[in-house]
């Protein structure tokens, strides 16, 4: 007897791998169904779209979910505590610097980008995963000026949470370069001239400068 119905003919997980793509550049409410099932090579019908994936939104959270697992990654270096703070901070910096502007995926942050067209309340739900990874590495910035202080490398006078959000501030900065095609050597000199804020921030030089 022959087989009823039309079989699969895509990969599901290059498909999300694709739609991750999609979204990335296009932000989640410009990518039509029509470029997602294009991107999947066009051998899926809309009900069959459907079936495999649920919804867009679906879909959308399976292709964040690859995101955060993979390209986000370059930030877990914050939540390090065997990294000195200052080398965590660089260290994040440019992984994810060159992350953004690499080739091979769309440029800048998808955590970034991914909503920036959606910002509408009924697509709180939609972005709520990516406000949450961006919060996360906000707080890691703050973590380490947090480590770096109660090590005595950083003054106490330092705010955590101004100088957290300096660094954070940069990167959030460089998706949208990266995006205009800021050449990715400009962006990574950049990070030395940024660390000067940590330095101006030693609490050796506070000291020395006293005593002077």
């Amino acid at each position: 007897m022959a087989q009823m119905g039309r079989p699969r003919t895509f990969d599901r997980q290059a498909a999300i791998e694709q739609a991750m793509h999609l979204f990335w550049a296009h932000g989640y409410e410009s990518t039509s169904l029509s470029q997602l099932k294009a991107g999947m090579g066009g051998g899926i019908s809309a009900p069959s779209f459907y079936a495999a994936f649920g919804s867009k939104e679906a879909l959308f959270r399976e292709a964040v979910q690859r995101y955060l697992d993979t390209h986000a990654r370059v930030t877990e270096c914050l939540w390090d505590d065997g990294l000195p703070a200052r080398a965590a901070v660089e260290l994040a910096l440019r992984q994810s610097t060159k992350m953004q502007c690499e080739p091979g995926h769309p440029k800048g942050c998808m955590v970034a980008l991914g909503t920036m067209s959606a910002p509408t309340p009924e697509h709180a739900a939609v972005a709520e995963p990516l406000a949450q990874s961006r919060a996360r590495s906000r707080a890691g910035f703050v973590h380490c000026v947090e480590r770096a202080i109660a090590s005595g490398e950083l003054t106490a006078a330092a705010d955590p949470h101004f100088v957290g959000a300096i660094f954070d501030g940069f990167l959030l900065g460089v998706s949208i370069q990266a995006r205009d095609g800021v050449a990715y050597e400009v962006l990574d000199a950049a990070i030395k001239q940024l660390m000067v804020v940590w330095d101006t921030n030693l609490a050796h030089t506070k000291s020395n400068s006293a005593s002077a």
